[in-house]
């Protein structure tokens, strides 16, 4: 099982990016899948999530101005990202729970994706 992130790059302070990240690989069922970041120096945090039943939960600071989706046939999850400040400067990591055809339900992670916004 795979999770790979696209997406990133630099943008102006108020502009957009999305963030999208497929699974792939021997899934028989993707669970909940988020977004999480991490800024220099600072802890991993969570974004946004998302539940198999589209159920979404966001970190305050990108409450109005994150969006998460996620397409279940493209096994795909997305994070829409508007009005950006330079505090949303980081590197994005995608996440999933993931049931694989043979094993036991497990998280995995992409790679990582960097997001600059310039002041």
């Amino acid at each position: 099982v795979q999770l790979q992130a696209s997406g990133g790059g630099l943008v102006q302070a108020g502009g957009s990016l999305r963030l999208s990240c497929a699974a792939s690989g021997s899934i028989r069922r993707i669970i909940d899948m988020g977004w999480y970041r991490q800024a220099p120096g600072k802890q991993r945090e969570l974004v946004a999530s998302i539940t198999s039943s589209g159920s979404t939960d966001y970190a305050d600071s990108v409450k109005d101005r994150f969006t998460i989706s996620r397409d279940n046939v493209k096994k795909t999850v997305y994070l829409q990202m508007n009005r950006l400040k330079p505090e949303d400067t980081a590197v994005y990591y995608c996440s999933a729970k993931i049931i694989p055809n043979y094993g036991s339900p497990t998280y995995y992670w992409g790679q990582g994706t960097q997001v600059t916004v310039s002041s």
